[in-house]
């Protein structure tokens, strides 16, 4: 590793500042994902900013009845909380799908969706990769390895996926995040957050340079408690999802009231399945409608030879977890 300047803030602001006074510096969180970059050397910041001890540890009830979480609370801390675990079912289960307990112990809400992509050769530094040197080339879309990476949103610039669980959830849910820029506050639906992956891979968020993730809001939404998260691996414990989907359904006499889809490990960002949600919207609640909704969302699939068993899986995940969740509300 190579030698960095840290620094650790005292306040939002300051924080802000600490970076933006420093060539190549970097917030540090939990540094779950950070600092196995730069062991790497992937990552090579000259300054690490310490936002752990900053007042944004809390969960608190939002204006509108919503949830607001802020950047430093621990995944462990959010999948535990009673709010959470309440009015948000399917963001309990997919924070505790991930990783492992120690990792949650550590990892925090802003830096779970700000972590990079483990696609192999975006950590292999020497290996090309347009997400790590713009402009180097994308080995996974030229016929490399690729069994894991996109179907859905990718380009010939880069094939990764994003590999969060916590923000397919949140993505389901309509959450907003909120920052603190250099020339101040800011925020973005979670749904805008991620750039498209387009010719500029490298360029990942909306975040302005120097920006601090503060809070992440969930809006209230009844359809939100009775939801799952489910995520499939290759194999039974920390790894990261080859699919995943968060699911939420308001159902009465039959007919789907209101829907929230999305799916990860399928794209650079958590998808949101809007077309499979208009299509549910007013359907019966039935599998035949839930598979037309899965296929739908995926006719937009683009898969490479190596990954095409994706689309299978996914439409398969999403019949099985609203197909569970229509029992559960005829139970």
């Amino acid at each position: 590793m190579r030698e960095f300047d840290y620094r650790r803030a005292d306040d939002v602001s300051g924080a802000v500042a600490l970076l933006g006074a420093g060539p190549e510096a970097r917030y540090l969180g939990g540094g779950t994902n950070l600092v196995d970059l730069m062991k790497t050397g992937v990552e090579r910041p000259a300054r690490l900013v310490d936002v752990r001890s900053l007042p944004l540890d809390r969960i608190e009830p939002a204006d509108d009845g919503g949830l607001r979480i802020g950047a430093t609370v621990t995944n462990s801390d959010l999948a535990v909380h009673p709010g959470i675990r309440e009015c948000y079912p399917a963001l309990t289960q997919a924070v505790l799908a991930g990783a492992s307990g120690q990792l949650r112990n550590m990892a925090t809400v802003g830096g779970n969706l700000l972590q990079r992509t483990r696609c192999g050769y975006f950590t292999d530094v020497t290996r090309p990769c347009n997400k790590r040197v713009p402009g180097s080339g994308c080995p996974a879309a030229e016929g490399g390895e690729h069994h894991n990476h996109a179907v859905l949103g990718a380009s010939d610039h880069c094939v990764a996926v994003h590999p969060s669980d916590m923000g397919v959830a949140l993505t389901a849910f309509d959450a907003v995040v909120s920052y603190e820029a250099a020339d101040g506050p800011g925020e973005s639906p979670l749904t805008d957050f991620y750039l498209p992956v387009g010719d500029t891979p490298h360029r990942e968020t909306v975040l302005p340079p120097g920006a601090l993730i503060t809070h992440v809001t969930l809006p209230p939404a009844r359809v939100a408690a009775r939801s799952r998260y489910r995520k499939v691996r290759e194999r039974a414990s920390y790894a990261f999802a080859i699919g995943s989907v968060a699911a939420a359904l308001d159902i009465a006499d039959g007919v789907v009231c209101d829907a929230r889809l999305a799916l990860g490990a399928v794209a650079s960002r958590p998808w949101r399945a809007r077309t499979a949600e208009r299509v549910l919207t007013g359907a019966p609640a039935t599998a035949e409608y839930f598979a037309a909704a899965a296929d739908a969302e995926l006719a937009a699939a683009r898969p490479l030879p190596d990954n095409a068993y994706k689309v299978t899986l996914m439409r398969n995940l999403v019949v099985t977890v609203l197909s569970e969740l229509a029992e559960e509300v005829a139970r």
